[in-house]
């Protein structure tokens, strides 16, 4: 397993390499050992985007195996997350590419509850902006969830 970091290094959100259409629609999370972790903008849906930090990756086959484990490694923690913090009937995993093609994966907590279960979320509502406290709990959140599993995994 790879050694789980939580790096500061995006103080700043240097986020230069990432597609604006992704820093318009989310809030910076945090960065972790491979990608950044953004939060969607949209209260529908608890939902985090991992970007791995290569601008020319556009499919998961772009990345080499070692970091496709670790892509793997962070989508299973962001997963986690979801389950530990929200109603989850269901994860939704997806790497698209249709709208923004700079490879980023969609890690989404489905709920039978939710405005559009079964439907897809994208084109099924609109998005619902998060207010400014919720959004910062959530990121406070999952960074608290990091570095406790930092410290768990020695």
């Amino acid at each position: 397993m790879t050694k789980i970091t939580l790096n500061q290094s995006l103080s700043n959100n240097n986020i230069d390499f990432i597609d604006p259409k992704l820093i318009n629609d989310c809030f910076y999370v945090a960065e972790l050992e491979l990608s950044v972790v953004l939060l969607m903008n949209d209260c529908n849906y608890p939902w985090l985007i991992l970007v791995p930090r290569f601008g020319q990756a556009y499919d998961l086959t772009d990345l080499d195996y070692i970091k496709q484990r670790v892509l793997l490694e962070e989508i299973n923690l962001c997963g986690e997350f979801l389950k530990e913090n929200f109603q989850v009937d269901k994860l939704n995993i997806a790497s698209l590419g249709n709208v923004v093609k700079q490879l980023h994966v969609h890690v989404i907590a489905r709920s039978t509850t939710d405005l559009t279960f079964p439907k897809p979320v994208w084109g099924n509502s609109t998005a619902k902006p998060y207010q400014a406290n919720i959004a910062n709990k959530i990121i406070s959140d999952f960074k608290e969830f990091i570095k406790n599993k930092i410290k768990s995994n020695g």
